[in-house]
């Protein structure tokens, strides 16, 4: 319809070799792709949606012994993994606001893949952007890929861009 943006949902995640809150290389690729291959110039023409997904530790804890956590080091965590994802978006709607594009940003916590599928589909986008590694068959059997997952289960287009080559780090499981 005329006048009605086009709504772009970005899954974006933190740099596994930096860690929060700079985003990953992935991420950060895709969302530059978009603004420069779909974007360009017609920046009221489109809407931003960043989604965050929180992984949690299997034991709900980075860097402190579950044996001798008080209900205290609960919340303490809680809020230190809000704060860090809310940094990671942070750049993200920083961005756009520098270009003049609107956008939306959100957390949530959970398996990154079956969230993203479940907010595209309460959000309903126009298209799913996602960032890919790249990773090789091989590799892939032994990390999983969430680009692999979203384009088959999401309910919307998935659009996966992968990182250049001159991005990859030595080991091209980091990000």
């Amino acid at each position: 319809m005329e006048g009605e943006q086009t709504r772009i949902m970005v899954a974006v995640n933190q740099s596994t070799i930096k860690g929060y809150p700079h985003p990953s290389i992935s991420s950060k690729r895709a969302f530059e792709w978009t603004l420069q291959k779909i974007v360009r110039s017609n920046t009221s023409g489109f809407k931003f949606l960043f989604l965050h997904v929180l992984v949690p530790d299997e034991d709900g804890f980075d860097d402190v012994d579950s044996i001798f956590a008080s209900p205290d080091d609960f919340k303490e965590l809680k809020q230190r993994d809000n704060a860090r994802g809310l940094h990671l978006l942070e750049y993200f709607v920083t961005r756009c606001h520098e270009i003049g594009v609107a956008c939306e940003s959100w957390l949530k916590k959970g398996d990154p893949t079956e969230v993203i599928c479940l907010e595209a589909k309460r959000v309903q986008p126009d298209f799913l952007v996602v960032g890919s590694r790249g990773l090789g068959p091989f590799k892939k059997v032994f990390v999983g890929t969430v680009s692999e997952f979203c384009a088959k289960h999401a309910e919307c287009p998935v659009i996966t861009i992968k990182r250049r080559e001159d991005e990859t780090p030595e080991d091209p499981v980091d990000d």
